[in-house]
């Protein structure tokens, strides 16, 4: 008779958040992971500091970041079920590819991406769903691949949290820019 060893860390199926803060030639990236889109608090933190990244170029930001998420995730022992990036998986209504699209081709086997942006973009009114959480005016910036949009905007709507921006994205954004060496 075989006894089955079961790895139990790698049976939960994790959403994970990233999110990076660039300082000199380096960047923090920090990934959340969590089991429910409901979860006020992560199951677990990992973080990573890469050296040498990409100068910033407009419209060209995966070149800066995707580098940066595709190490780190390489620490994640879990299944995933979904990414969320701060920023757009599209760019404009053409479906001009944003950080979120690159890393959905990445990913073998696809994992869906939802981005989550603060800030709108001109060129992207078709592609992109409008969240407002709580009392804010300003709406969050939802695009999504591997899922649709409407599927991606109920995700983060129902995050914890009365603010506009979800708790634990708040907790993201915190601790990209904690601790960081001199």
């Amino acid at each position: 008779m075989t006894i089955r060893k079961f790895d139990f860390k790698k049976q939960f199926k994790m959403i994970l958040a990233f999110d990076s803060f660039y300082f000199s030639n380096k960047a923090k990236t920090v990934c959340l992971l969590f089991e429910n889109w409901e979860d006020a608090a992560p199951y677990s933190i990992l973080s990573e500091i890469t050296e040498g990244v990409a100068d910033y170029e407009p419209g060209e930001f995966y070149k800066r970041e995707l580098p940066c998420i595709l190490s780190l995730l390489e620490k994640v022992e879990h299944t995933i079920h979904t990414i969320i990036i701060d920023g757009y998986v599209t760019l404009t209504d053409k479906g001009k590819p944003g950080l979120g699209a690159h890393l959905y081709q990445s990913l073998d086997p696809k994992v869906p991406i939802i981005g989550v942006a603060k800030s709108g973009f001109h060129e992207n009114s078709k592609l992109v769903r409008e969240l407002h959480r709580g009392e804010s005016k300003n709406p969050l910036y939802i695009t999504a691949a591997g899922m649709s949009a409407d599927e991606a905007y109920d995700n983060i709507k129902k995050m914890d949290g009365p603010y506009r921006m979800p708790t634990l994205l708040k907790l993201l954004d915190k601790k990209t820019r904690e601790a960081l060496p001199e």
